[in-house]
């Protein structure tokens, strides 16, 4: 297909080169991007037909900057990965007639009380919860729920200010932790925080596509989680041959959840609590999963994660078939304290197994790093991924790679043991 007869996509910011760069070459490949950003393109730059500069990234500069590209030309579609951006490709694709969920479905989704209530508006498996402005409010919340308890950011994702709660000496003291979390572009409440009821069981996530209402699960997710009582993400195990995709009660619950909240067209990263009575939605990103989650999905299944978002961005029927049924996984490395000084990060490369994909430093000579809940993603020293052919040696893989990192101090120390839970 020549350039000039390619579909223009508009796409709202990228993040991370690292973490989604993937996306956008694969992307590139079908459609003419144009990138809406709020910092001049470096690495975008061979994936794009062209490119709007905006200091501000808000709902009104956004619409202002997507009018002028679609009043210069035909546009296709629009969307967006990052999720202080999603509201604002809602707007867009509104404004335009372009395919996409509405404005207010996408908002239900980051808006995690929104999202709760439209799930209990159905009677959909969830955690309980309850809605406070201050600690006196999220006390008696906790002794009505009974404890432990999570508190939860109203309207922030990636885990950041998620906490756990195990007595009212615990809540007291983390509150403001949860409470506290600001986000850009996104709405101020009165009642910033859910305190909700803690599911102690294994979390999985669900990245789908979902065309005109049809919602098809493609990469399951197993977690890892570490740094208690904080919820940090710090390893994945990735799958488009999960039980659960072809499992009818919990693909059920999955449409179910998309059409409580009205979710018809685009991609999302659902969080589920496997529990003893059943999956129960922990909550739902209308975008693709962070950590690399579509990546793996893609190394493990040969589906293109972002050709298919950006066909149902396009209104076009996505491909969602697999060449492949693997084991892709991911794991983060993180220092054991509070400002470490690093000299080098590297790997042993002779040392790495043979189902070695991706082995990344992340910081180098001179950078201060420290672990979750100072550092977050920014507090990641390096990752690995693999590819393997089962869980097992996917796990193995992960553990011969970090065995194989190494981490040497400002003050000439060599960590071999790489910290990966408190």
């Amino acid at each position: 297909m020549g350039t000039e007869h390619k579909p223009l996509l508009l796409v709202i910011a990228t993040g991370p080169q690292l973490y989604r760069e993937y996306l956008l070459r694969s992307i590139s490949t079908r459609y003419r991007v144009h990138l809406i950003t709020a910092d001049e393109p470096t690495w975008e730059l061979p994936y794009l037909a062209g490119a709007t500069v905006s200091a501000d990234t808000g709902a009104e500069a956004v619409l202002r900057a997507a009018r002028q590209v679609a009043d210069a030309e035909p546009v296709h579609g629009v969307m967006s990965w990052h999720e202080e951006h999603i509201v604002q490709a809602a707007l867009v694709a509104e404004d335009l007639g372009l395919p996409g969920s509405s404005p207010a479905a996408v908002r239900r989704c980051r808006d995690k009380f929104a999202t709760r209530t439209a799930l209990a508006e159905h009677g959909l498996p969830q955690p309980a919860f309850a809605l406070v402005a201050g600690v006196k409010e999220a006390l008696a919340a906790a002794d009505q729920l009974g404890y432990p308890v999570v508190l939860k950011p109203r309207g922030a994702g990636g885990s950041e200010g998620v906490v756990l709660a195990e007595n009212a000496e615990s809540l007291t003291e983390r509150f403001r932790f949860a409470h506290d979390v600001t986000v850009p572009h996104g709405p101020v409440y009165e009642q910033a925080c859910l305190v909700e009821e803690f599911l102690d069981a294994p979390e999985i996530s669900v990245d789908s596509v979902i065309h005109g209402g049809t919602v098809t699960g493609l990469f399951v997710g197993r977690k890892e989680i570490g740094f208690a009582p904080y919820f940090e993400e710090i390893g994945h195990h990735v799958s488009n041959c999960d039980p659960l995709l072809t499992d009818p009660g919990f693909l059920r619950i999955l449409t179910a959840v998309h059409e409580a909240l009205g979710y018809t067209d685009g991609w999302t990263h659902a969080e589920f609590k496997l529990t003893e009575q059943g999956p129960k939605l922990i909550e739902v990103n209308g975008r693709l999963g962070g950590d690399l989650i579509p990546y793996l999905g893609m190394r493990a299944s040969g589906i293109d994660p972002g050709l298919a978002a950006a066909a149902v961005a396009c209104g076009e029927k996505p491909v969602t078939t697999a060449s492949d049924a693997l084991i892709a996984g991911v794991r983060f490395f993180y220092p054991e304290h509070d400002g470490t000084l690093i000299d080098s990060v590297d790997f042993d490369r002779s040392a790495a197994p043979a189902e070695t994909d991706l082995l990344v430093p992340l910081v180098g000579h001179g950078a201060v790093v420290s672990p979750p809940p100072k550092g977050i993603v920014e507090g990641r020293m390096a990752f690995a991924t693999v590819v393997a052919a089962s869980p097992e040696t996917c796990t193995a893989a992960l553990d011969a790679a970090q065995a194989a990192l190494r981490v040497r101090t400002g003050d000439t120390k060599e960590i071999t043991d790489c910290h990966r839970t408190h």
